[in-house]
This record gives structure tokens, C-alpha cells and sequence, in this order.
């Protein structure tokens, strides 16, 4: 199937020069969103992984089915405020400012295989936080996967120590 040709580009959003990738035409065509799910979590099938990772907020779409796919756990990572128990944080630099990711303080222990699932890889910077999350915790990031990548921005050098796959390249 060519899920490109099911993602909506929208022109000059959120800002002048910008290239959307909306990818709720994908979502809401039924064939196209399980055939993403099953081609995402045939990707992890034989690395034997333990939790799937969903950073907010569109990780949660695509990080959920797989790990049910996959019969693994799923666990969050949210912005700072969103999870009620104790925390840890990662602050990571964007091209202007700073960001923070957050992970409960339980939500992985030392070993396990982790696998991160999101839909989008633009510049590794939200990725990259969230394996030093994980790893942090003791988790052992076995693979980092996408749907879509923006290989213009060069997202992958930033995870170059890491496995890395998406579906659809821009």
C-alpha cells in the first residue's frame, strides 16, 4: 500500500514555508491506519521487546496498537504536569528555547527492551529526550520507529547510535 499517497500535505502550516504532514486522512481510512500498525509492528516482531514507547501526543496513536500487536506494554511520555505519579525529567534545546519530556520514575526498570514508536521523525530532538529517558530508567532502547521521516532535516544523525526505521520518507 502507499501510505503516502494518504497523508494530506497541507501548504504554509502552521507557519509560511512549512510542508504538513497531516496524517488524520491516514487515521480515519481504515485499511491504510491497520496496514500502518501492522507494518510498524512487524518491524519489532523478533526483537523481543518488552515496552513500546509513545511520546505525546500522536506516540500514543500509533505506540499503543503496536505494543498490543507486539504483546508488550505500552508507557507515555508527556510533557511536564501530565502524569500524576513521581517523574523524571529531560530537558533537550530546540532551535529556539528548551523543552521538557517527562516518564514515571516506575514505568520502566533496568533490562528491559524498549522500543520507541512515533509518528513523525523531523530533527531527533523529542526522540533522542525520550531514549535518554528510558535509558535513564535502565531500558534499553532496541529500536526507534515511524511512520513518517523528514530525511531533509537529518533527524537520523542525531540517533546514529540507534536502530532507526520509518515507512514513508520525505
Amino acid at each position: 500500500m502507499d501510505l503516502r499517497s494518504k497523508i494530506r500535505e497541507i501548504q504554509d502550516f502552521p507557519q509560511e514555508g512549512i510542508n504538513y504532514k497531516d496524517i488524520t486522512t491516514l487515521l480515519k481510512d481504515k485499511e491504510a491506519f491497520k496496514y500502518s500498525i501492522d507494518k510498524l509492528s512487524e518491524q519489532l516482531k523478533d526483537l523481543n521487546v518488552d515496552i513500546v514507547v509513545g511520546p505525546e501526543s500522536r506516540g500514543f496513536i500509533f505506540g499503543c496498537p503496536v505494543a498490543y500487536n507486539i504483546g508488550a506494554g505500552f508507557v507515555p511520555i508527556r510533557k511536564p504536569g501530565k502524569l500524576p505519579a513521581e517523574t523524571i525529567k529531560y530537558e533537550y534545546a530546540l532551535e529556539y528555547g528548551t523543552d521538557t519530556l517527562e516518564i514515571h520514575k516506575d514505568a520502566i526498570t533496568k533490562g528491559q527492551r524498549v522500543a520507541i514508536v512515533d509518528d513523525l521523525l523531523a530533527t531527533g530532538g523529542t526522540v533522542l529526550a525520550t531514549a535518554k529517558l528510558v535509558e535513564q530508567l535502565g531500558g534499553e532502547v532496541v529500536s526507534m520507529n515511524f511512520l513518517i521521516e523528514l530525511t531533509f532535516l537529518n533527524g537520523k544523525n542525531v540517533l546514529k547510535n540507534y536502530k532507526t526505521s520509518s515507512l514513508v520518507q520525505y
